[in-house]
């Protein structure tokens, strides 16, 4: 059975075409192909250079407005470098507005060239590790009072005891009884303790765009922007690294940024969090179930 929530909206290339035409009509001479349809967007390429980001459900709707709101007020330390060799974010280049049926914001962003770094072998993705921190440094700064708030990303850890559980109880993991032990010492570490910094939300494989060169391209995705505790997106160290590219990674962030062991720890239990999810709902895409196995599997190891 699936677990992709249904789309609220069936997005086709014909409407995506329709609405860049009523809204951005020196851009309707482009192609329109459908590149994928996640949980919460759909992505179509426009052209050689650019891509639409079209909500599928009405849950995500309040995710785009937050891209559109915070990346350009973000790219600029995110993405300092203009030459073509730096770190890309997709900061939109338009927008769009509800229209004809179609009932959400969207938007234009730039088309990044390269592949998705989950279908790159974890021990091949430690050429990511310096890159990714260098990113994350830049992004962890103190966020203003009015940025948003992820009810699932970026708070205490143990607001996710309930699901972790629910998870480990349904039979569709193994080893739990580890895990199980792991996640009551994780969430005993103590809680954030700074002011809320800003986060991704959903550092992960499937939001890092690999050059051919094996090189990061863009981090992509930031739907789940949020304030918070930088531990859930340090969580990537397992979700992304193998052993060798996770000392990679911790050691060039605890360079630049000096975060404490109880950052990383929690950083720990976000990774457990998350790599259940991912085992327990990706029936549907056999390169996230994957990815799930691979982040617990990290997790036990330490």
């Amino acid at each position: 059975m699936a677990d992709r929530p249904v789309a609220e909206v069936d997005i086709t290339p014909a409407l995506a075409a329709r609405l860049v035409a009523e809204q951005h009509p020196d851009l309707a001479h482009l192609p329109v192909r459908l590149v994928t349809s996640g949980w919460d967007n759909a992505v179509l390429r426009l052209g050689p250079d650019l891509a639409l980001r079209l909500p599928r459900r009405q849950q995500a709707a309040q995710l785009v407005l937050n891209e559109q709101r915070w990346l350009p007020v973000l790219a600029p330390a995110l993405a300092p470098e203009t030459d073509g060799d730096g770190v890309g974010v997709p900061v939109p280049v338009r927008v769009g507005a509800p229209s004809g049926g179609y009932p959400w914001s969207w938007s234009v962003v730039p088309w990044f060239a390269g592949r998705s770094a989950v279908t790159v072998p974890a021990r091949e993705r430690a050429s990511l590790a310096e890159p990714l921190a260098e990113v994350l440094a830049r992004l962890h700064v103190p966020a203003p009072a009015e940025a948003p708030v992820n009810p699932v990303r970026g708070g205490a850890l143990d607001s996710r005891t309930e699901a972790v559980r629910g998870r480990l109880a349904s039979g569709l993991i193994a080893r739990t009884d580890r895990l199980g032990q792991l996640w009551d010492e994780l969430v005993r570490m103590p809680r954030w303790p700074g002011p809320p910094l800003w986060a991704h939300g959903d550092v992960h494989p499937g939001n890092l765009v690999v050059r051919d060169d094996g090189g990061l391209r863009a981090l992509v995705d930031f739907g789940d922007i949020t304030c918070g505790d930088p531990a859930t997106d340090l969580a990537t160290a397992w979700l992304t690294f193998d052993p060798a590219g996770r000392e990679r990674f911790r050691s060039r962030l605890d360079a630049l940024h000096a975060y404490d062991d109880h950052v990383w720890a929690r950083a720990r239990g976000w990774a457990l969090c998350m790599g259940t999810a991912l085992a327990a709902h990706s029936d549907d895409s056999p390169a996230y179930a994957e990815l799930g196995a691979h982040t617990l599997e990290q997790v036990l190891e330490g």
